[in-house]
C-alpha cells in the first residue's frame, strides 16, 4: 500500500531509494569489522573484563538480531518509511558517540543502542525495497544490496586499519555516521510511505520475551567459560533463556498478529530460507570477528597488515552475490546455495591446516574459498526470504529471515568463542593449573600478554602454540556443520511449496502467488 500523494514511483526515485538502501547496508557490516580489529586497542584503552570485551562485539549482535522482527512488524504497521529514517538516524547518532566513549561499560552500551538503530533501518528499507520493486527487478535489488554488504566487509576491514593507524581507534566510527548520514538524506528524499494496512500493531509481548530470551541466552553462553557450565549463575540464564522461548513459542500461537508466524515453519521451503540464513553465521561472519583478532593479538600484525588479510575472505562479495542472481536463469537456487556452503566448506578444512604465524600469502588461496564458496547463497537469501510470504507482509518476512540471520551471527559468536575457550584450556594442559581458564579467555580477546602473565609457567611460544591447535580444531568443527548445513539446505530449498509455481521457485524469482494459506 503506497501513500496517495504518489502511487507510482519513477524509475529516478526507485533508483535512489536503492541507494539509500544500499548505503545503510554497507555502513552495517563496518559496525562489527571495524572493532574486530581495533578490539586489542579498544581493550588496551578502555580496559575491562574479557566478558566485557566480548560484549564489544556481542551487544551489537544482539540487539540488531533480536529487534529485527518487532522492527520489521512497526514498519508494517506504522510506515516502512517512518521507520527507515528513523533507525537510520538513531544509528548514526550512536555510532557518533562510541568515538566519544570513555570507558567499556559506556561502549557496550552504545553498541546496544546502536544495535537497536541498525535493526530499525534494516528492516524499515528492505521492507520499502520489497514495495517500489516486481517481480525479477525485486531480486535484482536484493542483490544489489547483498553486494553492498560485501562492500563492507570487504573494505571495512582494511579502512578501519587505516583510520586506527592514522588517528586511532575512535576514528573507524567516521565512515559507519557517514554512510548512514547519506542514507538518511536520501530516504528522506525519495523514500515513499507505505504500510501494511491489516497489521494490528506490535506483538509486545513476544517482542520482550524473545528479546529477553536471546539475551539471557548470550550472557550465559559468554560467561560460561570464565566460571564454568556448572557455575549457578550460568545454569539459572541458560533455564531463564529456555523458559523464555518456550514463553514466546506460545504468545506467538495464540496472538491474532503474531511477531512471528510459526505456522510457515510446517513447509520444508520456508524452513530451508532459515537454515540458509543461519549458514554465514559459522562459515563465515565468526571468521570476521576471530580472524582480526587473531592477526593483530596473537601474531603481532598490524591493524593495516590484518586489514589487507580480511580482504582476501570478504572481496567475493563485491561481486558474486550478483552473478548468483545471474545464475539463477540455469540452475535452481537450491543448487546455487548448497554448491556455495560445500566450497565454503572446503576453505575451512583448509585454513585449518595453517598454524599461526604461517606466511600471510598461504592463507589468501583458503581464505578466497570460503569468501567464494558464501558469497553464492549470500546474493539470494534476502529475494527467497519474501518470495515465501505476501508482499503486504514483507516486513515480517525481512523480520523473520534478517533475525535468523543475525541472532544466529550473535549467538553464533557466542557459542564458537566460548569452544575456542575450551579448546584452548584444554591444550594448555595441567601446567596451566587454576589460571588456565583466565589464560584462554585471555587468548581468545587477543591479549596475548595478559596471558601470559596469568600463566606465567607456560612459555610464550608454548602459548601461541596451544592457541593455533585449538583454532585448527575449531575450523574442522565448522567444516563439518558447514558440509551438514549444505545437505539439508540443498534438500528443503529444493522442494515445492503450496500455492507457488515450481518453476519460479527454482529459479529463486519472487513470486506474488505466496503461501497464503500460511497465514490464514
Amino acid at each position: 500500500m503506497t501513500s496517495p500523494e504518489k502511487k507510482v514511483a519513477s524509475a529516478t526515485e526507485k533508483f535512489f531509494v536503492l541507494v539509500a538502501v544500499c548505503c545503510a547496508a554497507a555502513a552495517m557490516p563496518l559496525t562489527f569489522t571495524g572493532p574486530a580489529v581495533a578490539l586489542p586497542a579498544i581493550g588496551r584503552t578502555l580496559g575491562g573484563s574479557p566478558i566485557a570485551l566480548n560484549w564489544v562485539t556481542n551487544a551489537f549482535m544482539l540487539t540488531f538480531g533480536s529487534c529485527l522482527m518487532a522492527a520489521g512488524a512497526l514498519a508494517d504497521s506504522f510506515g516502512r518509511r517512518r521507520v527507515f529514517l528513523t533507525g537510520t538516524g538513531c544509528f548514526a547518532l550512536f555510532s557518533a558517540g562510541l568515538a566519544l566513549a570513555s570507558d567499556i561499560v559506556w561502549f557496550d552500551l552504545l553498541r546496544a543502542l546502536q544495535g537497536l538503530g541498525a535493526a530499525a533501518a534494516f528492516s524499515g528499507g528492505m521492507a520499502s525495497l520489497a514495495q517500489e520493486f516486481e517481480g525479477t527487478a525485486r531480486m535484482r535489488a536484493f542483490s544489489i544490496v547483498g553486494s553492498s554488504f560485501g562492500v563492507g566487509l570487504a573494505f571495512g576491514p582494511i579502512a578501519s586499519g587505516l583510520l586506527i593507524d592514522a588517528f586511532g581507534w575512535p576514528s573507524i566510527f567516521i565512515l559507519v555516521v557517514a554512510l548512514a548520514l547519506l542514507a538518511l538524506g536520501l530516504g528522506a528524499s525519495f523514500l515513499r510511505e507505505s504500510r501494511d494496512p491489516e497489521a494490528a500493531g506490535l506483538d509486545w509481548p513476544g517482542a520482550l520475551s524473545f528479546t529477553l530470551a536471546l539475551t539471557l541466552f548470550t550472557y550465559g553462553v559468554l560467561r560460561a567459560p570464565e566460571t564454568g557450565w556448572s557455575d549457578a549463575l550460568v545454569i539459572a540464564l541458560l533455564v531463564g533463556a529456555a523458559l523464555l522461548f518456550i514463553v514466546f513459542g506460545i504468545i506467538e500461537r495464540v496472538v491474532r498478529r503474531p511477531m512471528l508466524d510459526l505456522s510457515l515453519f510446517r513447509y520444508p521451503r520456508f524452513v530451508g530460507v532459515q537454515l540458509l540464513a543461519a549458514a554465514p553465521a559459522y562459515a563465515f561472519v565468526v571468521l570476521l570477528i576471530l580472524l582480526p583478532v587473531r592477526f593483530v593479538g596473537i601474531e603481532g600484525m598490524s591493524e593495516i597488515a590484518a586489514g589487507r588479510m580480511m580482504v582476501a575472505l570478504s572481496a567475493p562479495l563485491l561481486i558474486l552475490p550478483i552473478v548468483a542472481g545471474l545464475l539463477t536463469r540455469w540452475f535452481s537456487a537450491a543448487t546455487i546455495c548448497g554448491t556455495g556452503l560445500l566450497v565454503s566448506a572446503a576453505g575451512l578444512f583448509w585454513l585449518g591446516h595453517f598454524a599461526t604465524n604461517s606466511a600471510p600469502s598461504a592463507l589468501i588461496g583458503p581464505l578466497l574459498t570460503i569468501g567464494i564458496g558464501i558469497s553464492l547463497p549470500w546474493g539470494l537469501m534476502d529475494g527467497l526470504a519474501v518470495s515465501v510470504v505476501p508482499k503486504e507482509r514483507a516486513g515480517m518476512a525481512t523480520g523473520i529471515f534478517s533475525t535468523t540471520r543475525v541472532a544466529g551471527e550473535g549467538v553464533a559468536l557466542a557459542i564458537v568463542s566460548a569452544v575456542l575457550s575450551a579448546l584452548i584450556r584444554s591444550n594448555l594442559g595441567a601446567s596451566a593449573g587454576e589460571h588456565a581458564s583466565a589464560a584462554a579467555q585471555r587468548l581468545v580477546t587477543g591479549n596475548l600478554a595478559a596471558a601470559a602473565s596469568a600463566v606465567p609457567a607456560i612459555a610464550h611460544d608454548a602459548l601461541i602454540q596451544g592457541y593455533s591447535h585449538a583454532f585448527s580444531a575449531l575450523l574442522w568443527l565448522l567444516t563439518a556443520i558447514t558440509v551438514i548445513t549444505a545437505v539439508v539446505v540443498f534438500s528443503f530449498l529444493g522442494r515445492a511449496s503450496p500455492n507457488v509455481d515450481p518453476e519460479d521457485q527454482d529459479r529463486s524469482q519472487p513470486d506474488e502467488k505466496p503461501l497464503r494459506a500460511a497465514n490464514a
